[in-house]
């Protein structure tokens, strides 16, 4: 039976992609393959959590979901656009708390989220 391994980002340039995910979620790097072409992210203890894929960046209809604690919804929102996130609109206030809609720096949809 299959089973969940990692989400997998294709990129143009793995080393830049991988350095923000990494400050984004405290990553660590886990495996680099043929120089760049594939890189694979994870915790410091091994668990794998994001690939990235030297290739041709095909935007889609999945994103990642971050979150965090609603008191450091602000900080966290202005460090992942220090990282060179870019928000792309406005934060709203939802039933379940704050979310804010980014990009990472290649162009990847993906949510920051404080619920409570």
């Amino acid at each position: 039976m299959a089973r969940f391994d990692l989400v997998t980002i294709d990129t143009p340039d793995t080393t830049p992609m991988a350095a923000f995910w990494c400050a984004a979620l405290e990553l660590v790097e886990l495996e680099r393959e043929d120089v760049d072409r594939w890189v694979v992210l994870g915790t410091a203890d091994g668990q794998r959590r994001i690939g990235l894929q030297r290739g041709r960046h095909r935007g889609g209809g999945i994103h990642l979901d971050l979150a965090c604690e609603p008191d450091g919804f602000t900080s966290e929102l202005e460090r992942l656009v220090e990282l060179g996130a870019r928000l792309v609109s406005a934060v709203r206030v939802e039933p379940y708390g704050r979310i804010a809609n980014l990009v990472d720096p290649d162009g990847n949809p993906f949510d920051l989220c404080a619920y409570g």
